[in-house]
């Protein structure tokens, strides 16, 4: 299974895309970041595919700075270190399996039950 992520980086706290201030988006390296932040990484021209624990995550990277940055997650895990990154950078997530932004503090309100047995995964290196 498969769906799209959409990553922001706004000084506003986006509550509904709908109501997006796109004043207030700051442009941001996303590529960049998401290619440094994984060691497993497959690249075909500018198709990127993060290869992780139980996840993928397929982007095409662009050397441009954007205020938001679409990518495909296949597996339920990818969510979890996305979450984790955007946590990081301050960045805010629109899911569209949930059709909303995720509460990055509290993502088991978006279904995400298993994000704290994640992190604790990571923490101790069983990834």
């Amino acid at each position: 299974m498969s769906w799209d992520i959409v990553l922001f980086n706004s000084k506003q706290r986006i509550n509904s895309v709908a109501e997006l201030d796109e004043t207030q988006l700051e442009p941001t390296n996303f590529s960049g970041i998401l290619e440094t932040s994984f060691s497993r990484i497959n690249k075909d021209k500018n198709h990127r595919e993060i290869v992780g624990t139980d996840f993928t995550i397929d982007f095409f990277a662009d050397s441009e700075h954007s205020s938001n940055f679409m990518i495909s997650l296949y597996g339920e895990n990818g969510i979890y270190a996305l979450i984790e990154l955007a946590k990081k950078y301050h960045w805010q997530i629109y899911d569209s399996g949930i059709d909303g932004m995720i509460d990055l503090e509290h993502p088991e309100k978006n279904g995400f039950k298993n994000h704290r047995k994640y992190v604790e995964q990571i923490m101790n290196g069983k990834s």
